[in-house]
C-alpha cells in the first residue's frame, strides 16, 4: 500500500484510531488486529518491514487485555491455549528472523494471501452451520485434541505471526472452529491466550532487528487496549453466525484491496 506524506499529529491520530479498531477486531475475532494495522502503517508512511515489526508491540497488550476479559467469563480452554502458545513461541522467533531476509513487499503480499484464506475459510464454514458459540468443553474433550495437530497448528501460527507481524489468530481461529470443532467464542478466547504467549518472543526479535518504528507503534498501543475491551464486550453478546460473517467479509475485502495494491507496488519496484 502506497505511503503518503502526513503531518506528525495526523500520523499519531491515525495510528491511535487504527489501534482502537485493531483492539476491537482482536477481541471480537481472536486475531491480532494486524489485518488493520499493517495496511495503516503503510498508509501512514511506514516501510514494508516497519509494517511487519511495528504492529507487534500493539498485538501483545491487545491480546492480553482481550484474553483477560474472556478468562473472567470462563471461556478459555487453558490446556489447548497453553499448548498452542508454547509450540508457537520458538517458531515465532524463527519467523521474525526470516522476515529480515525476505523482501518487505513480498511479505505484504503474503499477508494479503493469509488474510484472504482466513476470510474465505470462515465464509465457507457458514454453509455447514456451527455448534453453540460458547458450549462447554470439558477436560476429557480437551485431552482428546490430537497432540500432533495442536503442536503443528501452534508452530504454523507462531511462524506466520513472526514472519508477517500478524497475531497468529488469523490461522488459529479458522482451524480451531473447523477441524478441531472448538466453539467460536472459546476458540477466540484460547487463540488470544496463545497469541499473547508467542508474540512476546516475536516482539523481542523484531525490536532487536530494528523492525519497529516506535513513532507508529506507541500510538497503536495506546488505542489497542480500550479497543480490546470493547471487542470482548461485543463478543460476549454476539451470535456465532454474526461473528463469522463479520470476520469473513471484512478480511476478504481488506485482503483484496490490500493485496492488489501491494502487488502493483511489487511489480513497479521490480
Amino acid at each position: 500500500m502506497l505511503a503518503v506524506e502526513l503531518p506528525g499529529w495526523a500520523v499519531a491520530l491515525g495510528a491511535v484510531a487504527a489501534g482502537f479498531g485493531a483492539g476491537i477486531l482482536s477481541a471480537l475475532l481472536g486475531i491480532g488486529g494486524a489485518v488493520i494495522t499493517t495496511p495503516v502503517v503503510r498508509v501512514l508512511g511506514g516501510t514494508p518491514i516497519e509494517a511487519v515489526g511495528s504492529t507487534v508491540p500493539a498485538i501483545v497488550p491487545g491480546a492480553i487485555s482481550g484474553a483477560w476479559r474472556y478468562a473472567r467469563e470462563g471461556m478459555v480452554e487453558w490446556r489447548l491455549a497453553l499448548s498452542l502458545g508454547t509450540t508457537g513461541a520458538l517458531m515465532a522467533v524463527l519467523g521474525a528472523l526470516t522476515s529480515d531476509v525476505v523482501s518487505g513487499r513480498l511479505l505484504m503480499v503474503f499477508t494479503a494471501v493469509v488474510m484472504l484464506w482466513a476470510g474465505i475459510s470462515v465464509i465457507v464454514k457458514l454453509r455447514t452451520g456451527s455448534g453453540p458459540m460458547d458450549a462447554t468443553v470439558d477436560e476429557a474433550e480437551q485431552a482428546a485434541y490430537p497432540v500432533p495437530v495442536v503442536a503443528l497448528l501452534g508452530a504454523v501460527a507462531g511462524f506466520v505471526a513472526g514472519l508477517l507481524g500478524v497475531g497468529g489468530g488469523i490461522v488459529l481461529v479458522p482451524t480451531l472452529t473447523g477441524p478441531l470443532r472448538v466453539p467460536m467464542r472459546r476458540a477466540v478466547a484460547s487463540s488470544l491466550v496463545a497469541v499473547a504467549i508467542f508474540q512476546v518472543p516475536a516482539l523481542i526479535t523484531h525490536v532487536a532487528l530494528g523492525h519497529v518504528n516506535w513513532a507508529l507503534a506507541l500510538p497503536l498501543m495506546a488505542g489497542v487496549i480500550p479497543g480490546a475491551q470493547v471487542g470482548a464486550k461485543l463478543t460476549v453478546a454476539a451470535t456465532d453466525r454474526t461473528i463469522r460473517i463479520l470476520f469473513g467479509l471484512l478480511i476478504v475485502v481488506l485482503a483484496i484491496v490490500y493485496g492488489v495494491t501491494e502487488v502493483r507496488g511489487l511489480l513497479a519496484s521490480g
